[in-house]
C-alpha cells in the first residue's frame, strides 16, 4: 500500500503552514483572499499546476496545463462568490525557448476564454541553475470582485441543506505525485500505453485540463441562493468541503451517489491505495460542491440537467462538529 506522504507529499504539513499563516496575515480567506474595496471584496488566488508538468515533459505537449493553470485560480475565486475579473501568470524555465512560452500562454488565452476574464500581464524567468533542460514551472494570479453582502463563504449553511457535486473532467491538477508513483514507477506503464477501457493513452488521460467553472457558476448564483462552494483540489472533498462547514454542523457525503471514473480506480488498484487515502488525495470525480436548501435541490439540478451539466445529490448537512463524514 502507497500513500501520498509515502509519494512525497505531506499534506498535513501543508494545512499547519495554512494555520501558521493565517496568524500573521490580515485578509486570509477560504478559497482566495479578501481585500475591503469600497461596498466590495477584492478577491484574489494564486496556484500553480504542480507535479502533472511532469506529464506535458514526457508527452512534450505543453497548451493544456496553461488551461490548468487558470482553472486552479478563477475557480478558487468564484468559489467565494466573486466575478473574476483578470489573471496573470509566471513562468520559470531552464532556458527562454520562444515556442514553449508561446503554446503554455496559448493554453492560458484558452482557459481565459473559458473563464470570462483577460490575460493582462505576466513574467517569464530564465533560470538555469535552478531547472533542469526542457523544465518549467507555471504559477497563476486571479482577482475578482464581489458586492461585500453577496460573499459566499458557507455561514448561512443549516441542517438539511443538500450537498450537489458537479462531476470533474479527471483528476484536475492534484494528487499526481501519488498518480505518477503509481502508474509509471510502481505498474511501469508508458504514458503512451493505452489501457483497457480508456479511449486515450494513459498519459494523454492524465493530462486531461482541469475543468473551469466558473461561468457555470456565476450563472447559478444569479438563480439560485447558494450557501457554499467548496471547490475541490488539494485535499480532496473532507480538507475542501470542511473550510465552508459552520460550527455545530456538519456535512454527510453518501459514498454511492455519484460513479467513480476508472481513471481513480486504476490507481487506488495499481498501488493498493487505502480508501480514506484516496478520498484526501482526489477529487474522486466530483470537482465543485454547491450547497443549498433542499427546497431547491431539485430545481437546480432541473436546471444543470438541461445545461447538460453533470451533477449529483452527493449528501446533506446535519448536526456535527465541523466534520466531513463520507459514509
Amino acid at each position: 500500500m502507497i500513500t501520498y506522504k509515502q509519494a512525497g507529499v505531506d499534506i498535513e504539513a501543508g494545512y499547519e503552514v495554512v494555520k501558521r499563516i493565517k496568524k500573521v496575515a490580515k485578509g486570509i480567506g477560504l478559497f482566495g483572499g479578501l481585500f475591503p474595496f469600497g461596498k466590495h471584496y477584492l478577491v484574489g488566488a494564486t496556484d500553480g499546476v504542480g507535479t502533472k508538468l511532469k506529464l506535458a515533459f514526457m508527452l512534450n505537449k505543453h497548451h493544456t496545463v496553461g488551461i490548468d493553470l487558470v482553472a486552479m485560480n478563477v475557480d478558487d475565486v468564484v468559489a467565494m462568490g466573486a466575478k473574476p475579473l483578470f489573471f496573470l501568470d509566471y513562468v520559470a524555465l531552464h532556458k527562454v525557448d520562444p515556442n514553449l512560452v508561446e503554446k503554455l500562454v496559448k493554453g492560458m488565452v484558452e482557459g481565459c476564454k473559458q473563464a470570462g476574464v483577460e490575460l493582462v500581464g505576466g513574467e517569464t524567468a530564465e533560470l538555469s541553475d535552478m531547472y533542469q533542460k526542457g523544465e518549467y514551472d507555471l504559477a497563476g494570479f486571479a482577482v475578482g470582485i464581489v458586492e461585500r453582502s453577496k460573499v459566499i463563504n458557507g455561514s448561512k449553511i443549516r441542517e438539511g441543506d443538500k450537498i450537489i457535486g458537479l462531476a470533474s473532467s479527471g483528476l484536475h491538477s492534484n494528487g499526481y505525485t501519488l498518480a505518477r508513483k503509481v502508474i509509471f514507477d510502481r505498474a511501469q506503464i508508458q504514458p503512451k500505453d493505452k489501457l483497457d477501457g480508456f479511449d486515450k493513452a494513459i498519459g494523454e488521460e492524465l493530462l486531461t485540463p482541469t475543468r473551469i467553472y466558473a461561468g457555470l457558476i456565476l450563472d447559478l448564483i444569479k438563480k439560485f441562493n447558494l450557501k457554499g462552494i467548496s471547490h475541490i483540489t488539494g485535499g480532496g472533498i473532507p480538507e475542501n468541503l470542511g473550510r465552508i462547514i459552520p460550527p455545530k454542523r456538519q456535512a454527510v457525503i453518501e459514498l454511492n451517489s455519484w460513479p467513480i471514473p476508472k481513471i481513480f480506480r486504476l490507481i487506488q488498484r495499481l498501488g493498493d491505495v487505502d480508501h480514506e487515502e484516496m478520498y484526501k488525495t482526489f477529487n474522486m470525480g466530483i470537482g465543485m460542491i454547491l450547497v443549498v436548501e433542499a427546497k431547491q435541490a431539485d430545481k437546480l439540478m432541473a436546471y444543470l440537467k438541461k445545461k447538460k451539466e453533470v451533477a449529483y445529490v452527493i449528501g446533506e448537512i446535519g448536526k456535527g462538529n465541523r466534520e466531513v463524514i463520507i459514509i
